[in-house]
Protein backbone atom coordinates (compact mmCIF):
# COMPACT_ATOMS: atom_id res chain seq x y z
CA UNK A 1 0.00 0.00 0.00
CA UNK A 2 1.66 3.17 -1.38
CA UNK A 3 -0.38 5.50 0.38
CA UNK A 4 -1.72 6.06 3.82
CA UNK A 5 -5.84 5.27 4.18
CA UNK A 6 -7.06 8.62 5.33
CA UNK A 7 -10.17 8.10 7.91
CA UNK A 8 -13.02 11.05 8.15
CA UNK A 9 -13.85 11.10 12.21
CA UNK A 10 -17.15 12.75 12.25
CA UNK A 11 -17.37 13.89 15.82
CA UNK A 12 -20.32 15.81 16.21
CA UNK A 13 -19.53 18.78 18.53
CA UNK A 14 -16.52 18.22 20.57
CA UNK A 15 -17.09 19.12 24.34
CA UNK A 16 -14.06 17.44 25.78
CA UNK A 17 -16.01 14.05 27.15
CA UNK A 18 -15.01 10.69 26.97
CA UNK A 19 -16.09 9.56 23.34
CA UNK A 20 -13.51 12.56 22.52
CA UNK A 21 -10.50 10.89 24.73
CA UNK A 22 -11.22 7.65 23.12
CA UNK A 23 -10.96 8.54 19.80
CA UNK A 24 -7.74 10.80 20.78
CA UNK A 25 -6.18 8.29 22.45
CA UNK A 26 -6.73 5.91 19.70
CA UNK A 27 -5.45 8.72 17.02
CA UNK A 28 -1.77 9.02 19.47
CA UNK A 29 -1.55 5.57 19.39
CA UNK A 30 -2.11 3.95 15.47
CA UNK A 31 0.62 3.93 12.90
CA UNK A 32 0.38 7.22 11.23
CA UNK A 33 2.43 5.74 8.58
CA UNK A 34 -0.99 3.71 7.78
CA UNK A 35 -3.62 5.15 9.16
CA UNK A 36 -4.30 8.77 9.53
CA UNK A 37 -7.34 10.54 11.36
CA UNK A 38 -9.17 13.78 9.83
CA UNK A 39 -11.17 15.38 11.82
CA UNK A 40 -14.97 16.61 10.94
CA UNK A 41 -16.49 18.80 13.90
CA UNK A 42 -19.67 21.16 14.30
CA UNK A 43 -18.69 24.93 14.34
CA UNK A 44 -20.01 25.55 17.65
CA UNK A 45 -17.40 23.38 19.06
CA UNK A 46 -14.43 24.74 21.75
CA UNK A 47 -11.38 23.68 22.96
CA UNK A 48 -10.57 21.27 20.40
CA UNK A 49 -6.34 20.28 20.60
CA UNK A 50 -5.96 21.59 17.23
CA UNK A 51 -2.31 21.73 17.45
CA UNK A 52 -1.88 18.01 18.58
CA UNK A 53 -4.48 16.82 15.74
CA UNK A 54 -1.92 18.26 13.01
CA UNK A 55 1.01 17.82 14.58
CA UNK A 56 0.13 14.48 14.17
CA UNK A 57 -0.61 14.55 10.25
CA UNK A 58 -4.84 15.17 10.78
CA UNK A 59 -6.59 17.47 9.14
CA UNK A 60 -9.65 19.91 10.19
CA UNK A 61 -13.13 20.55 8.94
CA UNK A 62 -16.18 22.29 10.26
CA UNK A 63 -19.79 21.95 9.43
CA UNK A 64 -23.02 23.28 11.16
CA UNK A 65 -24.67 21.49 13.50
CA UNK A 66 -27.02 18.73 12.09
CA UNK A 67 -30.00 20.79 13.34
CA UNK A 68 -29.39 22.88 10.52
CA UNK A 69 -30.13 20.11 8.40
CA UNK A 70 -29.39 21.17 5.05
CA UNK A 71 -26.32 22.86 5.04
CA UNK A 72 -25.13 20.29 7.42
CA UNK A 73 -25.72 17.81 4.80
CA UNK A 74 -24.53 19.90 2.09
CA UNK A 75 -21.10 20.87 3.84
CA UNK A 76 -20.39 17.47 5.22
CA UNK A 77 -21.46 16.20 1.72
CA UNK A 78 -19.13 18.37 0.04
CA UNK A 79 -15.64 17.80 2.33
CA UNK A 80 -16.35 13.98 1.73
CA UNK A 81 -16.42 14.24 -2.10
CA UNK A 82 -14.03 16.94 -2.51
CA UNK A 83 -11.04 14.81 -0.65
CA UNK A 84 -11.98 11.53 -1.42
CA UNK A 85 -12.86 9.79 1.40
CA UNK A 86 -13.22 6.48 1.18
CA UNK A 87 -14.04 5.46 4.99
CA UNK A 88 -16.30 7.55 7.45
CA UNK A 89 -16.12 7.03 11.20
CA UNK A 90 -18.99 8.40 12.66
CA UNK A 91 -18.98 8.97 16.46
CA UNK A 92 -22.69 10.65 16.88
CA UNK A 93 -24.83 8.00 17.86
CA UNK A 94 -28.26 7.86 17.01
CA UNK A 95 -27.93 11.32 15.08
CA UNK A 96 -25.02 8.82 12.47
CA UNK A 97 -28.22 8.89 10.13
CA UNK A 98 -27.44 12.50 9.17
CA UNK A 99 -23.80 12.13 8.50
CA UNK A 100 -23.95 8.80 7.29
CA UNK A 101 -26.76 9.91 4.61
CA UNK A 102 -24.35 12.71 3.35
CA UNK A 103 -21.56 10.34 3.04
CA UNK A 104 -23.41 7.99 1.09
CA UNK A 105 -24.44 10.86 -1.46
CA UNK A 106 -20.78 11.61 -1.11
CA UNK A 107 -20.20 8.08 -2.64
CA UNK A 108 -17.86 7.00 0.56
CA UNK A 109 -18.51 3.14 0.47
CA UNK A 110 -17.45 2.55 3.67
CA UNK A 111 -19.49 4.22 6.44
CA UNK A 112 -18.82 3.14 10.28
CA UNK A 113 -21.89 3.70 12.66
CA UNK A 114 -19.96 3.56 16.08
CA UNK A 115 -21.93 3.03 19.58
CA UNK A 116 -20.98 5.25 22.43
CA UNK A 117 -24.31 5.32 24.44
CA UNK A 118 -27.49 4.30 25.71
CA UNK A 119 -30.54 5.59 27.42
CA UNK A 120 -32.78 5.80 30.10
CA UNK A 121 -36.22 6.34 30.95
CA UNK A 122 -35.41 9.36 33.21
CA UNK A 123 -34.32 11.48 30.43
CA UNK A 124 -37.77 11.51 28.83
CA UNK A 125 -37.46 14.82 26.26
CA UNK A 126 -33.87 13.91 24.83
CA UNK A 127 -35.05 9.92 24.43
CA UNK A 128 -37.90 10.75 22.24
CA UNK A 129 -35.29 12.20 20.01
CA UNK A 130 -32.94 8.34 20.95
CA UNK A 131 -35.54 6.62 20.11
CA UNK A 132 -37.46 7.97 16.86
CA UNK A 133 -34.06 8.23 15.19
CA UNK A 134 -32.35 4.68 16.70
CA UNK A 135 -34.12 2.42 13.54
CA UNK A 136 -32.48 5.31 11.34
CA UNK A 137 -29.48 5.95 12.83
CA UNK A 138 -27.90 2.33 10.84
CA UNK A 139 -29.92 2.62 7.70
CA UNK A 140 -26.67 4.39 5.61
CA UNK A 141 -24.17 2.37 7.60
CA UNK A 142 -22.31 -0.40 6.10
CA UNK A 143 -20.67 -1.26 8.98
CA UNK A 144 -21.20 -1.15 13.28
CA UNK A 145 -19.16 -0.65 15.92
CA UNK A 146 -19.43 -0.26 20.00
CA UNK A 147 -17.94 0.30 23.27
CA UNK A 148 -19.59 -2.28 24.59
CA UNK A 149 -21.88 -4.95 23.97
CA UNK A 150 -24.83 -2.95 25.81
CA UNK A 151 -24.20 -0.20 23.67
CA UNK A 152 -24.53 -1.94 20.74
CA UNK A 153 -27.40 -4.05 21.23
CA UNK A 154 -28.92 -0.81 22.34
CA UNK A 155 -28.50 0.74 18.87
CA UNK A 156 -28.43 -2.18 15.84
CA UNK A 157 -30.22 -4.58 17.69
CA UNK A 158 -29.78 -8.13 19.33
CA UNK A 159 -30.36 -10.07 16.25
CA UNK A 160 -27.12 -7.79 14.55
CA UNK A 161 -25.21 -8.47 17.74
CA UNK A 162 -25.71 -11.77 18.04
CA UNK A 163 -25.04 -12.60 14.10
CA UNK A 164 -21.46 -10.75 15.03
CA UNK A 165 -21.81 -7.86 12.93
CA UNK A 166 -21.13 -5.46 15.52
CA UNK A 167 -17.11 -4.94 16.22
CA UNK A 168 -16.42 -4.18 19.50
CA UNK A 169 -13.89 -1.49 19.82
CA UNK A 170 -12.55 -0.98 24.10
CA UNK A 171 -12.64 2.68 25.15
CA UNK A 172 -8.66 1.72 26.06
CA UNK A 173 -5.86 3.63 27.78
CA UNK A 174 -2.50 4.25 28.29
CA UNK A 175 -2.53 2.56 31.43
CA UNK A 176 1.21 3.27 31.99
CA UNK A 177 -0.16 7.19 32.36
CA UNK A 178 -2.70 6.21 35.10
CA UNK A 179 -1.27 3.68 37.20
CA UNK A 180 -1.42 4.84 41.20
CA UNK A 181 1.93 6.18 42.31
CA UNK A 182 2.33 7.50 45.90
CA UNK A 183 4.81 10.29 44.57
CA UNK A 184 2.31 11.91 42.39
CA UNK A 185 -0.02 11.59 44.60
CA UNK A 186 1.82 13.24 47.40
CA UNK A 187 2.30 15.85 44.71
CA UNK A 188 -1.21 17.03 43.85
CA UNK A 189 -2.62 16.90 47.06
CA UNK A 190 0.37 19.41 48.17
CA UNK A 191 -1.00 21.55 45.17
CA UNK A 192 -4.47 21.22 46.27
CA UNK A 193 -4.14 21.96 49.58
CA UNK A 194 -5.41 18.64 50.70
CA UNK A 195 -5.01 17.10 54.59
CA UNK A 196 -3.10 13.38 54.82
CA UNK A 197 -6.53 12.36 56.68
CA UNK A 198 -8.98 13.56 54.31
CA UNK A 199 -10.66 11.25 52.42
CA UNK A 200 -11.06 13.11 49.09
CA UNK A 201 -14.03 11.31 46.60
CA UNK A 202 -13.82 12.23 43.05
CA UNK A 203 -16.08 12.54 40.07
CA UNK A 204 -14.78 13.17 36.56
CA UNK A 205 -17.67 14.47 34.02
CA UNK A 206 -20.02 16.74 32.63
CA UNK A 207 -22.63 18.82 33.83
CA UNK A 208 -25.83 17.38 32.09
CA UNK A 209 -28.17 15.14 33.31
CA UNK A 210 -26.73 11.71 32.44
CA UNK A 211 -24.11 11.87 34.85
CA UNK A 212 -27.04 12.31 37.66
CA UNK A 213 -24.69 15.20 39.73
CA UNK A 214 -27.94 15.93 41.56
CA UNK A 215 -28.12 12.30 43.32
CA UNK A 216 -23.96 12.56 43.60
CA UNK A 217 -24.36 15.30 45.69
CA UNK A 218 -27.50 13.52 47.89
CA UNK A 219 -24.91 11.07 48.41
CA UNK A 220 -21.88 13.24 49.53
CA UNK A 221 -24.56 14.96 51.75
CA UNK A 222 -24.72 11.89 53.72
CA UNK A 223 -21.27 10.62 53.26
CA UNK A 224 -20.31 13.96 55.29
CA UNK A 225 -22.78 13.31 58.05
CA UNK A 226 -20.96 9.64 58.43
CA UNK A 227 -17.61 11.15 58.25
CA UNK A 228 -16.78 15.00 58.56
CA UNK A 229 -13.84 14.69 56.93
CA UNK A 230 -14.67 14.17 53.65
CA UNK A 231 -14.19 16.42 50.59
CA UNK A 232 -15.85 16.05 47.06
CA UNK A 233 -13.72 17.03 43.51
CA UNK A 234 -15.97 17.68 40.81
CA UNK A 235 -14.31 18.08 37.07
CA UNK A 236 -15.86 19.22 34.41
CA UNK A 237 -18.34 22.00 33.10
CA UNK A 238 -21.46 21.85 31.76
CA UNK A 239 -25.04 23.27 31.43
CA UNK A 240 -25.85 22.21 34.73
CA UNK A 241 -23.37 23.27 36.86
CA UNK A 242 -24.86 26.20 38.15
CA UNK A 243 -27.66 24.19 39.40
CA UNK A 244 -25.48 21.93 41.02
CA UNK A 245 -23.36 24.80 42.96
CA UNK A 246 -26.43 26.22 44.02
CA UNK A 247 -27.51 22.67 45.55
CA UNK A 248 -24.53 22.53 47.46
CA UNK A 249 -25.01 26.21 48.94
CA UNK A 250 -28.80 25.11 50.25
CA UNK A 251 -27.30 21.99 51.48
CA UNK A 252 -24.29 23.83 53.59
CA UNK A 253 -21.26 22.05 51.51
CA UNK A 254 -19.22 24.69 50.47
CA UNK A 255 -16.53 23.92 51.83
CA UNK A 256 -17.09 20.16 51.09
CA UNK A 257 -17.35 20.62 47.34
CA UNK A 258 -14.69 21.70 44.94
CA UNK A 259 -15.64 22.65 41.69
CA UNK A 260 -12.53 22.32 39.48
CA UNK A 261 -13.45 23.05 36.35
CA UNK A 262 -12.22 21.72 32.95
CA UNK A 263 -9.05 20.12 33.48
CA UNK A 264 -6.45 18.43 31.21
CA UNK A 265 -4.91 16.38 33.82
CA UNK A 266 -6.84 13.98 34.83
CA UNK A 267 -4.74 11.32 35.07
CA UNK A 268 -3.09 13.33 38.15
CA UNK A 269 -6.42 14.30 39.38
CA UNK A 270 -6.92 10.79 40.25
CA UNK A 271 -3.76 10.35 42.38
CA UNK A 272 -5.85 12.47 44.44
CA UNK A 273 -8.98 11.07 44.58
CA UNK A 274 -9.93 8.63 47.44
CA UNK A 275 -12.95 7.07 46.12
CA UNK A 276 -14.11 7.62 42.76
CA UNK A 277 -18.00 8.14 42.27
CA UNK A 278 -20.16 7.87 39.20
CA UNK A 279 -24.14 7.20 39.66
CA UNK A 280 -24.83 7.73 36.09
CA UNK A 281 -28.41 7.42 34.97
CA UNK A 282 -26.80 5.12 31.86
CA UNK A 283 -22.92 4.85 29.92
CA UNK A 284 -22.61 3.08 26.89
CA UNK A 285 -18.53 2.05 28.74
CA UNK A 286 -17.46 5.72 30.68
CA UNK A 287 -13.74 5.75 30.12
CA UNK A 288 -13.69 7.97 33.24
CA UNK A 289 -14.49 3.99 34.72
CA UNK A 290 -11.32 2.68 33.18
CA UNK A 291 -9.30 5.67 34.51
CA UNK A 292 -10.21 5.86 37.77
CA UNK A 293 -9.33 1.87 38.21
CA UNK A 294 -6.55 1.89 36.27
CA UNK A 295 -5.44 4.54 38.87
CA UNK A 296 -6.15 1.57 41.40
CA UNK A 297 -9.27 3.51 43.02
CA UNK A 298 -12.18 2.04 44.96
CA UNK A 299 -14.95 2.63 42.77
CA UNK A 300 -19.35 2.77 43.27
CA UNK A 301 -20.92 2.57 39.61
CA UNK A 302 -24.44 3.09 39.25
CA UNK A 303 -25.80 -0.81 38.01
CA UNK A 304 -27.41 1.17 35.16
CA UNK A 305 -24.23 1.01 33.20
CA UNK A 306 -22.56 -2.31 31.45
CA UNK A 307 -20.42 -4.44 33.50
CA UNK A 308 -18.08 -4.28 31.23
CA UNK A 309 -16.59 -1.39 33.09
CA UNK A 310 -16.01 -3.83 35.73
CA UNK A 311 -11.99 -4.06 35.80
CA UNK A 312 -11.40 -4.42 39.44
CA UNK A 313 -12.87 -7.10 41.83
CA UNK A 314 -13.30 -4.18 44.01
CA UNK A 315 -15.06 -1.99 41.79
CA UNK A 316 -18.91 -2.13 43.04
CA UNK A 317 -22.46 -1.45 41.16
CA UNK A 318 -24.85 0.09 43.53
CA UNK A 319 -28.85 0.62 42.22
CA UNK A 320 -30.50 3.98 41.75
CA UNK A 321 -33.00 2.57 43.72
CA UNK A 322 -31.36 2.27 46.49
CA UNK A 323 -31.27 5.59 48.72
CA UNK A 324 -28.24 8.52 49.03
CA UNK A 325 -27.93 6.79 52.79
CA UNK A 326 -27.76 3.55 51.69
CA UNK A 327 -25.38 4.60 48.85
CA UNK A 328 -23.17 6.34 51.47
CA UNK A 329 -23.63 3.50 53.97
CA UNK A 330 -22.16 0.91 51.42
CA UNK A 331 -19.12 3.36 50.26
CA UNK A 332 -17.82 3.91 53.81
CA UNK A 333 -18.32 0.37 55.51
CA UNK A 334 -15.52 -1.01 52.29
CA UNK A 335 -13.42 2.42 52.45
CA UNK A 336 -11.85 0.88 55.54
CA UNK A 337 -11.05 -2.01 54.19
CA UNK A 338 -9.65 -1.21 50.91
CA UNK A 339 -5.71 -1.35 50.19
CA UNK A 340 -4.44 1.18 46.97
CA UNK A 341 -2.74 -0.76 44.62
CA UNK A 342 -0.58 -1.33 40.88
CA UNK A 343 -3.56 -2.39 39.08
CA UNK A 344 -1.83 -2.06 35.15
CA UNK A 345 -1.97 -5.90 34.56
CA UNK A 346 -5.59 -5.87 35.26
CA UNK A 347 -5.98 -3.09 32.63
CA UNK A 348 -4.25 -4.89 30.14
CA UNK A 349 -6.18 -8.53 30.71
CA UNK A 350 -9.05 -6.76 30.17
CA UNK A 351 -8.08 -5.68 26.54
CA UNK A 352 -8.13 -1.80 27.89
CA UNK A 353 -4.71 -0.98 27.12
CA UNK A 354 -4.36 0.88 24.04
CA UNK A 355 -1.03 0.13 22.60
CA UNK A 356 -2.72 -3.29 22.09
CA UNK A 357 -6.55 -1.92 21.00
CA UNK A 358 -4.80 0.42 18.44
CA UNK A 359 -2.90 -2.57 17.10
CA UNK A 360 -6.74 -4.65 16.71
CA UNK A 361 -8.15 -0.97 15.06
CA UNK A 362 -5.55 -0.60 12.71
CA UNK A 363 -5.80 -4.47 11.24
CA UNK A 364 -9.95 -3.80 11.51
CA UNK A 365 -9.73 -0.46 9.10
CA UNK A 366 -7.16 -2.80 6.82
CA UNK A 367 -9.55 -5.40 6.82
CA UNK A 368 -12.43 -2.70 5.70
CA UNK A 369 -10.11 -0.93 2.88
CA UNK A 370 -9.56 -4.61 1.18
CA UNK A 371 -13.20 -4.56 0.46
CA UNK A 372 -12.64 -1.72 -1.78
Amino acid sequence: MNDKIRIAMIMGKWVGGGVEAVVMNYYKNINHEKIQFDFIFDDDSRNIPTDEILSMGGKIFYVPSYSKALNYHKQLKRILHDHNYRIVHSHINTLSVFSLYAAKCAGVPIRIAHSHSTSNSKEISKNLLKQFLRPFSKLFATDYMTCSELAGRWLFGNHSYDKGNVYLLNNAINAKKFKFSPVLRNEIRNELSLNDDTVVFGHIGRFVKQKNHDFLIDIFYEICNLNENSLLLLVGEGPLKEEIESKVKVLGLENKVVFLGQRSDAFRLYQAFDIFLLPSLYEGLPVVGVESQASGLQCFFSDDMTKETKILDSTKFLSLDLSPLEWANNIMSDFFNFTRKDTESEVRNHGFEISTEAEKLEKKYLELWKRL
